[in-house]
Order: structure tokens, then C-alpha cells, then sequence
């Protein structure tokens, strides 16, 4: 499946998103994903027409801003980012240094989109003073003008007119889902971000996340959970408790790029926690055969 991906991110679902897809219930009303970051899921449902409407949050603001400018006006974001990517090619390194001090001034969502697509590892870094602070990954211009063109038109074509954003606690997103939509959740892994970690905007406090799922569960919404794993026999993160009544997959991630530069074989492997709505749903004739004999295992003694 040929997705477009106009936001560079860290920690994007894209090369999962098939798989997770594969879990999706036959309607979707609204998905919501109230951690969007590159919005992966989103773009994913949209080009397969899993979703009739969607719901894109993220406590980033600068970060639902520039979603805005891809989906409702492509063209003239399109046209900054050039404008941004030309005028560095004589000093690179100095540039980002100007745009990044821009950035921290006004927000303005081209400027981020320039600094996501040339920092390090994509990757969205912030210091106690909520300041935008990732390096430039000076081996790299970043994404050349005429692809991020086509990256955000694709989106654009695919969640224009469909889609809503804000950018709130994801709580208050959550809890508005009805049983006729899917909330598909990536919330910051407590490997990263369990003790407030200031390289991000915000952490999940575990016994907090825990209670919102009890609500949905409550409700009967379904949702989808990414959430930690583990590399090889090393586990990241507490499991998400057993009375929650989860069905637990595992997705194959492939190697991680920590792993690949220190010549490890170690693949990494992430959890996939589906809620007691969905599996339920799954385990019907029409859904059930499309999965393999050891998920249909899985989804039967999640309802047992």
C-alpha cells in the first residue's frame, strides 16, 4: 500500500500500519488517535478506506498546526517549504540554527516541517523551557521540495474535508469516541517517558492511562493500543494489566536503528493491546478467518 507520509517523525507507525490495519472492525464511524505525531494510522485507514472520518490530537500544537496547513492547504505550504529548503543550500548548518531560533518564536508551521525533515532521526526534542533544541543532521538537506510536494498532496487528497484536529489532553479525546468509532492509541512509551522526561512535551502516567481504558471498556468503545515490547529478551515497560481483559499481540518491528549501529541482531518487537469491544467483534464468522490460527487463539482467550 502507497501511503504518503509528508511529516517525518520518530517513532512513526508507517512500516506497522498494514498490520495494525489488519485489526481494524469491518465500520469504522471516526477513528481518533489522540497521539497523531505523523499521523501513520490515520493516512493508512484513509488510503484503504477503513474509516468514514477522522480525528487527529496531539498535545504538540505546532504539530496539529502544520496537519492543518497539509490538509486544508497544501499548495501554499508546499510552496514555503521550497522557499525554506532553496535558501539553505549555501550554509546549511547555519540556516537550521535560524530557522530553529524562528521556530521558537512564531510556531509557524513551515519552519517545523523544514526542521523536522533535517534533524536528527527526525526526531521532535524540546528542553525545559519547551524550546524546540534537536540538532541538524548535517549529512542531509532534508526531503527534496518536488517529493514533500507529492507526500502532502497525497495526504491532503486522502483527509481533506473528512478530518478534525485539536490538540488537548488525550483524555478529553478519548472519552468522546462513541461505540461506532475506533480509537487507535501511541501513547510516549515508559521507556522514554515514564519519570518526565523533558525531551517531550508530556508524559502518560501509567496509573492514569490504566483508568481512561477502564472508562472506555466501561463504554464498550473500541480501541487499539501500541505499547512498548520488548528487543530480544529484554522487556521495555510494565504490561498493561490483566483485568483491563486485553487481547495481546505482537507485531515484528525488525531491527531498531540503536541496534543497527551497534551491529546487534536483535529485533524488536512491539505490543499491540486490543480492547474486549473489538476482539469481540473480531471473533465474528465474517472477521475471524482472516486472521491466523494462533491469533484466533489469542482473540478466544481474551473472551474467555
Amino acid at each position: 500500500m502507497n501511503v504518503p507520509h509528508p511529516i517525518p517523525y520518530q517513532g512513526s507507525k508507517r512500516n506497522l500500519a498494514s498490520d495494525i490495519l489488519r485489526y481494524f472492525p469491518a465500520h469504522v464511524e471516526t477513528l481518533h488517535e489522540p497521539f497523531a505525531g505523523s499521523a501513520a494510522i490515520s493516512l493508512a485507514a484513509a488510503a484503504d478506506e477503513r474509516a468514514s472520518r477522522f480525528h487527529i490530537n496531539d498535545l504538540n500544537k505546532p504539530l496539529i498546526d502544520l496537519w492543518r496547513d497539509i490538509i486544508n492547504t497544501p499548495d501554499k505550504l508546499a510552496k514555503e517549504y521550497e522557499t525554506l529548503w532553496r535558501a539553505q543550500l549555501d550554509d546549511p548548518k547555519s540556516y537550521y540554527k535560524k530557522i530553529r531560533d524562528d521556530f521558537n518564536l512564531t510556531g509557524k508551521p513551515d519552519c517545523f516541517l523544514y526542521l523536522l525533515a533535517r534533524c536528527v532521526k527526525a526526531s521532535v526534542r524540546y528542553n525545559a523551557n519547551g524550546e524546540f533544541n534537536q540538532s541538524p543532521d548535517n549529512r542531509r538537506r532534508g526531503t527534496a521540495p518536488s517529493t514533500m510536494r507529492q507526500q502532502i498532496f497525497g495526504a491532503s487528497y486522502l483527509l481533506k474535508g473528512k478530518t478534525t484536529f485539536s490538540s488537548r489532553n488525550y483524555r478529553d479525546v478519548v472519552l468522546q469516541a462513541s461505540t461506532s468509532d475506533l480509537v487507535y492509541m501511541d501513547p510516549p512509551y515508559q521507556g522514554v517517558c515514564g519519570n518526565r522526561d523533558t525531551r517531550y512535551l508530556a508524559s502518560v502516567q501509567f496509573c492514569e492511562f490504566v483508568e481512561v481504558l477502564e472508562q472506555l471498556n466501561a463504554r464498550k468503545v473500541r480501541y487499539i493500543v501500541s505499547y512498548d515490547g520488548r528487543t530480544g529478551d529484554k522487556v521495555h515497560g510494565v504490561s498493561l494489566p490483566e483485568h483491563l481483559n486485553l487481547t495481546h499481540m505482537e507485531l515484528e518491528a525488525g531491527r531498531s536503528s540503536q541496534a543497527t549501529l551497534l551491529g546487534r541482531d536483535d529485533a524488536t518487537v512491539e505490543s499491540l493491546y486490543l480492547s474486549p469491544a473489538l476482539s469481540k467483534e473480531l471473533l465474528k464468522p465474517k472477521m475471524i478467518y482472516q486472521f491466523t490460527k494462533s491469533e484466533q487463539m489469542c482473540l478466544l482467550e481474551a473472551r474467555a
